[in-house]
């Protein structure tokens, strides 16, 4: 039987010791830096101001408990990934973009090195990044793909003919795949709650159980009382919407994902995979992947991408047709594990922002800052976005804070039923040029595929 919900997986197995639940905020109160949301972003940011300056009176608000989000449900994935850099390079040149892309690729080795000095146990695994392609148009996507990260200066990275690939990992149709080695699997949620310890030893104040209505200039308002303070910095990606003011800023698309049963050793030495690569591909509606420390696959993928008004999902629970089709998504890839049990199902949302690029910002005219936008990129953008704030809000003047994702404007979403209807539309196509693509074996991306692209904004 599939627990379906439940949060995450992630939960479901997590074997550290529980912690009672952080009390909520009861009364008004002060601090020099407010911070909204106890994920990754709101934590990361903490806990590097708080190291910076241990005088600083830091307060996380979190609506539900840490690691509700997607940093308790997402794929672990901490690799150099970030959402907008070909636009980035487009607005602010080459070099710039850049910069970005080794902030990036130095961020993978950042939080590897925090959580084995915070003694924070994550699972990690620096296996690489392994895209495939398995079709003749993604090959030439991947190709592309391969030639642009060289580009950005990633000369670590491989590229792998079909035979070289299916020695690595036996994934069925494989005609190809790019592997970087600045990315490791990591257990999300052991990462998050590690984090917030980490937080509370340098003396962050965490109120769990604490939804914030409003932000504004120098306050954060909640049922319970209001926290003044210089810098009020929103830190809430995919929950973004429920705040006053904020529904169409960034839209919560929905990711979904499922886990297998632990998988024999027989099993594993037909699959291979000892390197525990975290696995993608360059289809259009993508996929995502992970073999996890107990020898699971955990797979993930677009199921219903995005509900009526920016709603989000009830503890984690997705659709039962979407645990049908990423389970014949994962039997696609490995034909071999037809029949094997699927034990977990659950979903999350990520922000999405209208030109689909991750950002970092503060207005210090009224305190107000933000990060995030990370389109499913956030386990390690996250920890970046923190670092930046920190110089931003510490006005330290830092190769961080001259990025070009610092400070970057975007317009907002349309109203709807037109974003709804957009956004239902837009993933039709994709999940129809994918198939055209298989079907055809033509080596050309569809037009169709051309169109949505130009049409959501992502290129």
């Amino acid at each position: 039987m599939t627990i379906n919900g439940g949060i995450s997986f992630w939960y479901a197995t997590d074997t550290t010791a529980p912690r009672p639940a952080r009390a909520p905020l009861t009364r008004d109160a002060t601090a020099d830096v407010v911070i909204v949301g106890g994920g990754y972003t709101g934590l990361w940011t903490a806990y590097y101001l708080k190291a910076s300056a241990p005088d600083l009176r830091v307060t996380v608000l979190e609506q539900k408990f840490c690691g509700y989000g997607a940093s308790g449900r997402n794929g672990g994935w901490l690799y150099n990934g970030i959402a907008g850099r070909d636009r980035y390079a487009e607005l602010h040149g080459h070099p710039a973009a850049l910069r970005l892309q080794q902030a990036m690729n130095d961020t993978v080795t950042e939080v590897i090195d925090v959580a084995a000095k915070e003694g924070i146990d994550a699972d990690v695994h620096r296996g690489g990044v392994l895209e495939v392609a398995r079709s003749p148009a993604q090959l030439s996507r991947l190709r592309a793909f391969h030639t642009a990260e060289l580009g950005f200066g990633e000369t670590d990275r491989t590229f792998h003919d079909a035979p070289a690939t299916r020695a690595r990992v036996d994934i069925a149709d494989a005609v190809g795949s790019s592997c970087t080695p600045h990315g490791a699997r990591v257990h999300p949620l052991k990462l998050v709650k590690g984090l917030a310890a980490a937080c509370e030893r340098l003396g962050v104040v965490i109120h769990e159980s604490t939804p914030v209505t409003e932000i504004a200039p120098r306050r954060a308002v909640t049922p319970y009382g209001t926290v003044r303070a210089p810098f009020v910095l929103r830190c809430t990606e995919g929950f973004t919407a429920a705040l006053k003011g904020q529904k169409r800023t960034w839209l919560p698309m929905n990711s979904s994902m499922i886990a297998t049963a632990p998988l024999p050793a027989e099993v594993w030495a037909s699959l291979g995979w000892s390197g525990r690569e975290v696995i993608g591909d360059m289809a259009h509606a993508y996929m995502y992947a992970q073999r996890t420390a107990d020898d699971r696959i955990a797979i993930g993928g677009r199921g219903v991408p995005y509900r009526y008004g920016s709603r989000t999902d009830h503890d984690g629970r997705t659709q039962p047709a979407t645990i049908t089709a990423l389970t014949s998504l994962l039997t696609s890839f490995f034909p071999q594990l037809t029949g094997t049990e699927i034990t977990h199902a659950w979903s999350g949302v990520l922000g999405v922002p209208r030109d689909w690029c991750a950002t970092v910002s503060l207005d210090r005219t009224t305190g107000l800052g933000l990060a995030g936008g990370y389109v499913g990129s956030g386990v390690a953008t996250a920890n970046l976005a923190g670092r930046t704030l920190r110089d931003l809000v510490l006005e330290n003047p830092t190769d961080l804070t001259s990025l070009p994702w610092v400070n970057h404007r975007v317009r907002r979403w349309e109203p709807e039923p037109f974003r709804w209807l957009g956004v239902q539309a837009l993933y039709a196509a994709y999940r129809e040029a994918d198939r055209h693509e298989t079907a055809t074996h033509r080596p050309t991306t569809t037009p169709l595929a051309h169109l949505a692209n130009r049409i959501s904004g992502r290129h």
